[in-house]
């Protein structure tokens, strides 16, 4: 989860994604051994990781204590979700996300509520925790293909997947404990696609 509150957390992601630090995206290494795994372009990758700090840093300077969000971008499309205080704060999160240089979308799973406890952020971290391992044991699927994002018990699903793989791994996560819904952000491809964007094996 990519919290965007504190400002600090934000400001050392932002350092992170710099020229002092490579940047890690799918399980590599951008800018030293390309991605193995990632199903997007090293592009979308690089892409994805600047958005989704320029939206933390662009939601917590405009909008601050009033939305408490976790921004997540998979191909140029930008997730958010947490809590707003008030409609309008929750609708202008939208407004900002599209503003941000790459994105091609925004989600907005945004509910309009207190901020969540850090009990229950301690309990997403580890129903994600728990999503994670699911996903790497099953041996249909292929864990890295997914991005997992959990609030409050809702787990929010994004990748580039075929409709099975979308199917067999929600079926999965429902059944793990804490999860009270999975909200499907995917982008469905036909196996033909899966194919051609699959990360073929280096000689």
């Amino acid at each position: 989860m990519k919290r965007i509150a504190p400002l600090t957390l934000v400001l050392l992601a932002a350092l992170a994604s710099s020229a002092c630090a490579p940047i890690i995206v799918g399980g590599a290494m951008v800018g030293g051994a390309l991605m193995a795994t990632d199903r997007r372009s090293s592009g979308a990758q690089v892409d994805d990781q600047a958005i989704e700090v320029k939206s933390g840093l662009r939601i917590r300077n405009e909008l601050g204590d009033k939305v408490h969000v976790s921004s997540n971008s998979y191909n140029r499309v930008l997730l958010l979700t947490g809590e707003a205080n008030s409609d309008a704060a929750r609708e202008q999160l939208t407004t900002i996300g599209k503003g941000v240089d790459g994105v091609q979308d925004v989600i907005n799973e945004v509910e309009v509520m207190p901020a969540s406890s850090l009990g229950s952020r301690t309990n997403d971290a580890l129903i994600a925790t728990k999503i994670k391992a699911t996903l790497v044991n099953t041996k249909d699927l292929v864990s890295s293909a997914f991005d997992v994002i959990v609030e409050r018990g809702n787990v929010y699903l994004m990748g580039r997947v075929t409709q099975r793989e979308a199917d067999r791994s929600s079926d999965l996560i429902r059944t793990i404990e804490g999860v009270k819904k999975v909200v499907r952000c995917f982008e469905i491809v036909t196996e033909d696609q899966l194919d051609q964007i699959s990360p073929k094996p280096t000689k």
